[in-house]
């Protein structure tokens, strides 16, 4: 019984995780829309107020959520502060490239960044963590790798926005999987640190004329205001999904947030779009092709099990 409940729990928290991981990917990928719409203010002025916005909204929430203690438990232990404060660094890092590329009109660019970095995620999981992979996921892994290789064969060029995409954020997933951290928390402290400089960053800009309030008129302003809110959800349900999910599963989910983008840079942005990635494309995709019916195999396999452990105790 006591097993039946355990596999009852284990896949409940896969799909809270899964659930959490899809959501994070498309609200990610329509991102690119609303960066956009905060022009003239320049990407170094967003991203400071990025950083501010992200706390204080995390900040209120884990107020309103948890008690004086849970707030403050992570204040006790040093090298827990140390690890969230880097993970914090790497997904400021990995932001800042992102949204500087979105308003430089390469959001095509961050699309193919976000299509590496789900192959370097499962490679971390691998290496690092001896995460074991079915036939269908091997396949999957595979074909994104071709997809993937064949636009960066076809370019002849280091793509620099795309690897920096990559990297920071496969390393940031690694960094989060061992934190137990709630979502909220989480964030909090991976920005907290951070307020300070970028704090004191804006003032300096906007006493100096430099800032957002110099070219953004009240309702751009406004909008500003709420990047907070649209950056830390999707954050935190990813930080969710990290905890329920092992890294494979969620780097291959993450494919779904460069197709949204890719599909907005190419017809919303009218950014060139070559003849090479739309077959990458189709190669990545018949490998999530494979990934969702091994997904499948694997749930019903969960549940033969369960249902012959329940007779056999009946």
């Amino acid at each position: 019984m006591n097993k039946n409940i355990e596999v009852l729990d284990e896949r409940k928290s896969y799909k809270q995780g899964i659930t959490s991981a899809l959501m994070s990917s498309f609200w990610w990928g329509i991102m690119p829309i609303y960066w956009q719409w905060l022009r003239p203010i320049e990407s170094s002025v967003i991203i400071f107020y990025r950083i501010v916005l992200v706390a204080v909204v995390c900040l209120i929430g884990a107020l309103i959520i948890y008690d004086k203690e849970t707030l403050l438990s992570p204040l006790k232990d040093k090298k827990l502060l140390f690890k969230y404060a880097l993970a914090g660094l790497l997904i400021t890092v990995n932001w800042s490239i992102y949204i500087w590329a979105v308003n430089a009109d390469f959001v095509i660019q961050t699309s193919i960044g976000y299509y590496i970095e789900p192959l370097v995620v499962c490679l971390f999981g691998i290496v690092l963590f001896k995460e074991k992979l079915s036939k269908y996921k091997i396949i999957a892994l595979v074909l994104a790798a071709i997809g993937v290789a064949s636009v960066i064969l076809y370019f002849k060029e280091i793509p620099l926005i795309a690897l920096g995409l990559a990297l920071t954020f496969a390393i940031y997933a690694a960094a989060k999987k061992n934190l137990s951290l709630p979502p909220i928390l989480s964030l909090l402290y991976e920005t907290i640190f951070l307020l300070p400089i970028a704090l004191a960053v804006i003032v300096y800009l906007e006493i100096t004329g430099q800032g957002a309030l110099s070219v953004a008129g009240p309702s751009k302003y406004a909008l500003l205001m709420l990047c907070g809110l649209f950056t830390a959800f999707p954050l935190g349900l990813f930080a969710n999904a990290a905890q329920k999910l092992n890294l494979f599963v969620v780097g291959l989910t993450e494919y779904i947030s460069p197709t949204i983008s890719l599909f907005i840079g190419i017809f919303l942005f009218k950014e060139p779009f070559e003849n090479i990635q739309l077959v990458a494309f189709g190669i990545i995709w018949i490998g999530l092709i494979f990934f969702s019916y091994g997904e499948f195999v694997e749930n019903k396999k969960y549940k033969g099990s369960l249902n012959d452990e329940t007779n056999q105790e009946t």
